[in-house]
């Protein structure tokens, strides 16, 4: 007899997520498995004959069973079904599970159907004294299957700590170890940040393998910021693709690399509270911009966006002279109405003449116009004075400039707007609510 399980999906119980729904289910009774309405019974047993995991993609079918807990030829009741099945869930590395099984005069035939959760990298902040590869070690010993990503949340991210936790103080290492979803210092996305409250360690010198970074006076202004502050990774990090990297792309360099930092002692020497840290850099090429191609543009011409950009045939490629472009690019786009428009530019390097040309797929988006403003925190007097000043009229094409024109003023010029009326407010807070469907934004003001 075939019998099916539903699907449960991970619990804000179980993991401290929120807006997170579980779907509690009715549990189907193993066919000759005996139960008495009027006298409970002890729960029924059956041998577990066949085991088997449908759906995953990362992990093998032998790791997902692992994690259920359940062995071949072992005696099982409907328990230990749903058990298992709750274990799959609670791991974090799997977003729906079920379950269904067959039960012959051998035993019970079970399969489980998952589907895995997204997975992102781990990122060790602020532990120097071990590399990363014996971090990853130590995860790997209570996860074979760890690969250097994990959830952003469940058993599995709770016990990769604890493992980190078993190392570190079998390494005389104190403090408390916390995890955190963060976005990606070092590019797209979230990476799950592993680091040690209460770390007294902090930054004594920053060097670089690219001598040049060493007479830059730019650099050495910048590294008076980060030098002996509290030793992060992540600081370091965000001060390398912030300060560094920028000298590098006005250059030309546009695929230069820089680090991991790494932290350098002599010899066995101890970890020092004041941690040097050295940085290698790959410069590689400086590159020339050749051409430019667009597609799904509309509104503007092909003229007009590269007029935009501002690079020509054989200008070096100034990468933050590329990137300020693809940024006027949108505001143009948004002068006219059109706030989602999208840019999707993809770099084709030709190593050989050290050139670069892009292709850049445009996504208009709709055109936005204004809809209603809803202000908070002014008298209605000086609400009185602003609509006044408003530039939008009901329905007219929303010009982003203006609106950000008008927040200037209402900012750092208030007499502009509301002339001698006395004002109490310091901060404007300002959201623009599109809303698509309709074509329509709408302007929440928040005076503070």
């Amino acid at each position: 007899m075939l019998r099916s399980f539903g699907v449960r999906e991970p619990s804000s119980r179980f993991y401290g997520l929120s807006n997170t729904r579980f779907f509690f289910l009715s549990i189907l009774v193993l066919s000759g498995f005996s139960t008495s309405a009027q006298t409970p019974e002890p729960a029924a047993t059956a041998p577990l004959r066949e085991l088997h995991a449908e759906g995953e993609k990362i992990l093998t079918e032998a790791q997902v069973i692992a994690i259920t807990g359940l062995t071949q030829g072992a005696q099982i009741g409907k328990g230990d079904l749903q058990s298992a099945a709750d274990k799959l869930v609670q791991s974090g590395l799997f977003a729906k599970v079920s379950y269904n099984f067959q039960t012959k005069m051998a035993g019970v035939l079970v399969t489980y159907h998952v589907e895995e959760s997204p997975r992102i990298p781990v990122y060790f902040d602020n532990i120097p004294w071990l590399p990363d590869s014996a971090l990853a070690d130590a995860i790997r010993a209570k996860f074979p299957f760890f690969d250097g990503t994990l959830p952003e949340a469940g058993a599995a991210v709770d016990e990769a700590v604890d493992a980190l936790k078993e190392l570190l103080t079998s390494r005389g290492v104190q403090g408390s170890l916390e995890h955190t979803v963060i976005a990606n210092p070092n590019g797209e996305g979230n990476v799950q940040e592993i680091h040690i409250e209460g770390a007294a360690l902090q930054i004594a010198k920053i060097e670089f393998s690219d001598p040049t970074l060493k007479d830059s006076k730019a650099v050495q202004q910048h590294l008076a910021e980060i030098l002996h502050k509290p030793y992060s990774r992540m600081t370091i990090d965000l001060f390398l693709s912030e300060a560094i990297k920028p000298i590098y792309l006005q250059q030309g360099f546009l695929r230069a690399k820089l680090g991991p930092a790494e932290v350098r002692l002599p010899g066995d020497q101890k970890l020092p509270s004041e941690i040097p840290v050295y940085v290698p850099v790959a410069a590689g090429e400086i590159y020339h911009w050749k051409e430019i191609h667009w597609a799904g543009n509309s509104l503007l011409s092909e003229f007009t966006l590269s007029g935009l950009l501002g690079v020509k045939k054989g200008d070096v490629a100034d990468g933050m002279h590329i990137e300020a472009g693809w940024d006027r690019v949108r505001e143009e786009y948004a002068h006219s109405g059109y706030l989602e428009a999208k840019l999707d530019a993809v770099p084709a390097y030709d190593d050989q003449a050290h050139n670069v040309s892009y292709d850049v797929s445009v996504q208009e988006g709709p055109q936005f116009h204004f809809g209603k403003m809803v202000l908070t925190g002014i008298s209605p007097a000086a609400e009185r004075k602003l609509q006044a000043a408003w530039p939008f009229s009901a329905g007219a094409v929303f010009d982003k400039a203006k609106f950000e024109e008008l927040l200037t003023k209402l900012q750092m010029h208030q007499e502009q707007i509301f002339g001698e009326l006395p004002l109490h407010y310091e901060n404007v807070g300002h959201w623009l609510q599109t809303n698509a469907g309709k074509g329509t934004v709408d302007v929440l003001l928040d005076f503070k």
